[in-house]
């Protein structure tokens, strides 16, 4: 097994010790879960690098990249809807993961006719949309914390009692996580559509 295969397993492996994190909650967890995600994330970035540059490119690695990726994404969006402070309804969950699934199992149907499908451009720039809002929505749970523990109020919160302007910058604050999400789960569908369309073929 090539270094790019190993980092991709790493990724996998990270999985547990992130939803662990997010399923205790609390400042230390949630910002050892934004650890977790981001060196997660940047073996993705590095293993497709070493994999082009050396030319090791391989079926499993090409099997092992994306499932890695949807576990590791679809776990943190999980995760997200049981945190009531940054307020992400499951339907978008629902959504992106519909999707995935959907997805993995035309690339299922292509290897029972020999086609390998791999990753195009849409789905590359979903897959770091989806990690950006992610890790911005982690962000958010630690602020909130800190400022749970030092102003005693949501991160918003304190806001909202600092005179009008503040109170939309709060409004706005508070928000941020469902409109983000949402802008992936937009992006994740569009993906997914592009796909289907790209090789409907194999749906005959």
């Amino acid at each position: 097994m090539n270094l790019p295969n190993k980092l991709t397993l790493a990724r996998i492996c990270l999985v547990p010790f992130f939803i662990l994190c997010m399923e205790v909650g609390g400042l230390f967890n949630y910002a050892a879960a934004f650890i977790i995600f981001g060196i997660a994330s940047l073996t993705d970035f590095i293993d497709g690098q070493l994999a082009r540059r050396y030319n090791s490119v391989t079926t499993l690695g090409i099997f092992l990249d994306p499932l890695a990726d949807k576990l590791l994404i679809c776990a943190a969006f999980i995760c997200f809807v049981d945190v009531k402070i940054i307020d992400v309804p499951a339907w978008m969950i629902i959504a992106i993961i519909s999707r995935e699934f959907l997805i993995t199992g035309l690339r299922s149907l292509a290897a029972s006719k020999n086609v390998i499908i791999a990753a195009d451009k849409a789905g590359k720039f979903k897959t770091t949309l989806q990690i950006v809002v992610i890790m911005i929505v982690l962000l958010i749970l630690v602020l909130n914390e800190l400022s749970v523990k030092f102003y005693h109020a949501p991160y918003y919160e304190f806001l909202k009692y600092s005179g009008s302007p503040y109170y939309t910058l709060a409004v706005l604050m508070q928000k941020i996580p469902y409109w983000i999400t949402f802008m992936a789960t937009i992006l994740t569908l569009f993906s997914g559509f592009n796909y289907i369309f790209k090789h409907r073929d194999l749906l005959k």
